[in-house]
């Protein structure tokens, strides 16, 4: 997602999306530490929104 998409979320909605995204990501560097990972690149993704979140949930504050 951009960063403009998550402007437009309440605080409640961004805090709900990254405590999904984190979650999503453990479970990804999980399945990367058994060899079970084929798409790499979508942990970076991952790593990204959640700093666009945290980004935008600073800026609202």
């Amino acid at each position: 997602m951009k960063a403009k998409d998550f402007k437009e979320l309440t605080k409640e909605e961004l805090m709900k999306k990254r405590k999904d995204l984190k979650e999503e990501l453990f479970n990804l560097r999980f399945q990367h530490s058994t060899g079970q990972l084929e798409n790499t690149a979508r942990m970076n993704t991952l790593k990204k929104d959640v700093a666009r979140i945290e980004t935008v949930l600073s800026a609202k504050e």
